[in-house]
């Protein structure tokens, strides 16, 4: 990958990581503000100080285990409501710490049980928002006749991620394959080093949809769809078939192709 690549990438990431703590400490803000659980009691200062590092510290720690869990949950829900579970005995552990240092908070296995069923809920919100901040709305089209190709710079940041060869050649599909994305193109596969993730926000603007957890196909690629007891496979040009999934199904069946 070249420097370029990396640069971008690394900026990338750290927009999304200024943005989630951003948020943290919005919610840090209003909790510290509502004062739940009797911290109302506690003096402003003392109070505000105590759920920013609450809300902070335990959503970075939310974070971590949301993005461990990425690959063997991928699904967006469902892996909030198993992160929320996750991350609870540890946030647990750092607000006792944190409640005994700032709030003068006893120690011991009883305090710890009790935090375990506040911490529960408020992680769970506070991923439920992350995960509605960062959710992507599939791109719908009505109708499977291409009017006019996408704009260059729709594909352009993830073209430069391709060897020379390759950078001004067809897309066909993107395929997450293992810790790599495999590019197909009408000039050959490209293993490349991105997230499936990361791959999909690039490619957000181009014409073409995501038909399964790890298949990201081009619109103009498509030349066949079939779907068979509750499965389907795409035929795309060159010969490739991506499989189609359910969920991602309804987005084939609007463009009209089955």
């Amino acid at each position: 990958m070249d420097s370029g690549t990396g640069t971008q990438g690394g900026s990338t990431a750290a927009r999304r990581w200024m943005i989630d703590l951003a948020m943290l400490v919005a919610i840090g803000l209003v909790m510290g503000f509502l004062g739940p659980f009797a911290s109302e009691r506690a003096p402003a200062a003392q109070r505000y100080v105590y759920w920013m590092i609450c809300m902070v510290g335990g959503g970075l720690i939310g974070i971590g285990v949301d993005a461990a869990l990425a690959r063997p949950v991928p699904a967006p829900w469902l892996r909030t409501a198993v992160v929320s579970v996750a991350m609870t005995p540890l946030v647990s552990l750092f607000v006792l710490a944190t409640e005994h240092l700032v709030m003068d908070g006893t120690l011991g296995p009883h305090a710890y049980g009790r935090l375990l069923w506040q911490v529960w809920p408020i992680s769970l919100a506070v991923m439920v928002v992350r995960a509605l901040a960062w959710r992507r709305v599939a791109p719908r089209i009505e109708t499977r006749t291409v009017i006019a190709p996408p704009l260059p710079q729709a594909e352009a940041a993830f073209r430069r991620r391709l060897s020379a060869k390759r950078r001004g050649a067809r897309l066909i599909a993107v395929e997450a394959h293992d810790h790599y994305l495999k590019v197909h193109t009408d000039a050959g596969a490209e293993l490349i080093t991105l997230r499936f993730a990361d791959a999909l926000e690039e490619l957000a603007g181009a014409h073409g949809w995501r038909v399964h957890r790890s298949w990201w196909v081009a619109a103009e690629a498509v030349e066949a769809v079939r779907w068979r007891r509750g499965a389907g496979e795409a035929s795309l040009a060159g010969g490739l078939v991506a499989p189609v999934s359910r969920t991602y199904a309804p987005l084939l069946k609007e463009a009209g192709w089955f």
